[in-house]
């Protein structure tokens, strides 16, 4: 199932599942990064549903496809950061003990040229569909199968996709 922005107004209402709430709110991939910049910390989620599909966003003004999430923020935890981005990008609050760390996981940026991620990856598992909001302009559920063929950032298909694989096995 596809999201997409329309009229700048987010579409669809949506279901919760372990305690996670759905909010009701009114460049080319790069070479080889360089090592004169710091990575960018991020928080990510690996978002799953019940019929094993992976939830996958793009931001508006790319064509990318990754995990929801961004960057930390000074002073903030990466689930402190996770909760905040969930929350602006797709309408999505989650319990305590809902998300599973995973690791951290670094691969070039999507959209920062010549520039590296850090993530700390996190596993949640929802119901229902995103309500997109602040910088996001699609989001989809997919199987990983079928996510293959899709413009995926570094991160989802280098790290991503193989870690959905082994929690659904």
């Amino acid at each position: 199932m596809r999201l997409a922005r329309t009229c700048g107004r987010p579409q669809a209402k949506a279901a919760v599942a372990c305690g996670i709430e759905i909010g009701d709110r009114s460049a080319s991939v790069p070479g080889v990064p360089t090592a004169s910049h710091p990575p960018i910390r991020i928080a990510a989620a690996l978002i799953d549903d019940a019929e094993g599909r992976l939830l996958l966003v793009r931001k508006a003004g790319t064509r990318w496809f990754m995990q929801a999430g961004g960057k930390i923020e000074a002073g903030e935890s990466s689930l402190g950061a996770l909760r905040r981005e969930l929350f602006e990008e797709i309408g999505v609050k989650f319990a305590d003990g809902c998300a599973r760390h995973l690791g951290v996981f670094s691969a070039p940026a999507a959209n920062e040229p010549d520039r590296m991620v850090e993530a700390d990856v996190f596993y949640l598992r929802m119901a229902g569909d995103p309500i997109i909001g602040s910088e996001i302009e699609e989001a989809i559920w997919v199987r990983g199968a079928d996510a293959e063929s899709m413009p995926l950032a570094p991160l989802t298909r280098e790290h991503i996709l193989p870690l959905s694989r082994m929690l659904c096995s």
